[in-house]
């Protein structure tokens, strides 16, 4: 066999506020490069930590990674990169006629290694295997993809290529400049409407057919409530709560779609003290969210979306436990078109609450989570903290269900008119009134601030416990300051007319 060199260079680029790590490798057979490769690489992976509890780690590909066994020859090439502590990524390519293809995709992590899986309960080395969308890739061209190509290796595993360049079978040792694009970074052309021109002899008339109508995008029924819960262990009672509905709104290559996230639902997670996190599996869907308690409040502080929109997993191995096998639906090797869906947000303050109660929105609420991603909530109800005897506690609710807004503007309806009746009054007593009869006046105006105090005071009360829950709180005193105003506009008025009547 050939003895092969490989020569590697790292390039470090940043992107928005993350660094991302590119790799190119050069791979040379007797002093001749024979295959190419130019990419970027991140990894996301769930694991066991202590008390059965699980964790999510991402991590990108390092500038340390090694490509000395990668090999190629006349109608296979691999494409491995080795990093430390035992992990590694390989591509296998294979060449036919004239078009060549990525066969498969193999990720090794090493669950012993405590620096990229901190508190990890398994020593255990995983192996898991992916077929990509690289098919019919022509012999004397680079297959290129600069769009975000996310792949599902395992429930637990899933890899995202971005920047890629490959060509994996060099011909004469010179890299192509020619391109072979991957689907996600064509354009998308719009369907042209059609035109015919239909001709008699006498006259000549032009007819245009119509553009076929267009099918109206389906209503979807709203999704169905699940109800969820986290324990500590089998024997304990539930320390997270959740139930609501949800739909998911997200776009891929430019077109947005919404789908509904329906029970049955494989439900996992668990709790701590500062962070809890509930992690849906259904279907093709997963949906990962991890709360954040800062002693007085808790919020949803991060959320991760995985949905395969087209795509099913190679295995060229069985699966093997429950949870593969509820995931794809089968036990032994299948193979599906690729196409994934996959987004996740941070420092996120949505479904705000006080520690020790539980947030509740029953009407429709929609939550951007990135610019690709919302999330739809319907009969919202959650609880990650301070759960007692697996029952919920009293909750907080959100400013679509609440109406203590409308206080203040009850409030300020009712001085309106109390105001404006105050200065009918004044008016009329300035016109029909005689002396002997102004004393009327003054006990009129006194009742009318008596009437405004009650229904201030009463709205203070009311506003303050209502609103508290849903963030409006700072609207009580607004209201009140108001209020205040006019009552003393009506103090001054009384006091002009008891003035002017006294003098006569």
């Amino acid at each position: 066999m050939s003895r092969y060199a490989a020569f590697v260079f790292f390039v470090s680029f940043g992107v928005v506020s993350h660094l991302s790590h590119g790799i190119e490798v050069k791979v040379m057979n007797k002093d001749k490069l024979c295959l190419y490769a130019n990419l970027t690489l991140n990894f996301s992976v769930t694991y066991e930590v202590a008390d059965n509890k699980t964790k999510m780690v991402s991590f990108e590909l390092p500038a340390s990674a090694s490509s000395n066994d990668s090999k190629c020859d006349n109608t296979s090439s691999i494409l491995m990169l080795k990093f430390p502590d035992g992990h590694s990524w390989s591509a296998n390519f294979s060449l036919k006629d004239k078009s060549y293809q990525a066969d498969a995709i193999t990720f090794v992590y090493n669950l012993n290694d405590s620096k990229v899986f901190p508190g990890s309960s398994s020593n255990e080395t995983v192996t898991v295997t992916t077929k990509p969308d690289i098919t019919d890739v022509g012999v004397n061209t680079c297959y290129s993809c600069k769009s975000e190509d996310t792949l599902i290796a395992s429930p637990r595993a899933s890899m995202t290529l971005s920047d890629v360049l490959i060509q994996a079978f060099v011909i004469n040792g010179t890299k192509s400049e020619n391109l072979t694009t991957c689907a996600a970074d064509k354009p998308v052309t719009p369907t042209p409407t059609h035109v015919t021109n239909a001709t008699t002899v006498v006259p000549a008339t032009n007819a245009t057919t119509a553009a076929p109508p267009t099918t109206p995008t389906p209503t979807l029924p709203t999704p169905t409530v699940g109800n969820y819960s986290i324990k500590h262990d089998a024997n304990s009672s539930a320390c997270l709560l959740a139930n609501f509905g949800l739909r998911i709104g997200f776009t891929q290559n430019k077109k947005y779609q919404e789908v509904n996230f329906d029970p049955p639902t494989e439900v996992s997670g668990s709790c701590g003290v500062d962070s809890s996190e509930l992690i849906l599996t259904s279907n093709n869907i997963t949906v990962s969210l991890s709360f954040y308690n800062d002693t007085k409040k808790f919020r949803l502080h991060e959320v991760n979306v995985t949905i395969s929109t087209s795509s099913g997993i190679y295995h060229p191995y069985p699966l093997r436990n429950d949870l593969q096998l509820s995931r794809f639906g089968a036990e032994f090797p299948a193979c599906r078109p690729a196409g994934v869906f996959a987004q996740s947000g941070s420092n996120l303050s949505l479904w705000e609450a006080a520690v020790g109660s539980s947030y509740m929105c029953n009407k429709e609420q929609n939550s951007t989570i990135t610019g690709l991603l919302s999330l739809y909530t319907f009969s919202l109800r959650v609880q990650p903290f301070g759960v007692k005897n697996g029952l919920y506690s009293t909750a907080h609710e959100c400013s679509l269900d609440d109406p203590s807004i409308l206080i203040p503007i009850i409030v300020g309806a009712a001085l309106a008119g109390l105001i404006l009746i105050v200065v009918i009054a004044y008016v009329i007593a300035e016109e029909c009134l005689t002396d002997e009869e102004s004393y009327l006046v003054p006990i009129a105006v006194g009742v009318a601030l008596l009437v405004l105090i009650l229904i201030v005071l009463l709205a203070y009360f009311i506003g303050r416990k209502r609103s508290m829950a849903s963030g409006y709180h700072f609207l009580v005193p607004i209201a009140v300051g108001v209020a205040l105003s006019f009552l003393i506009i009506l103090v001054l008025i009384s006091y002009l007319i008891g003035r002017r009547k006294s003098r006569t």
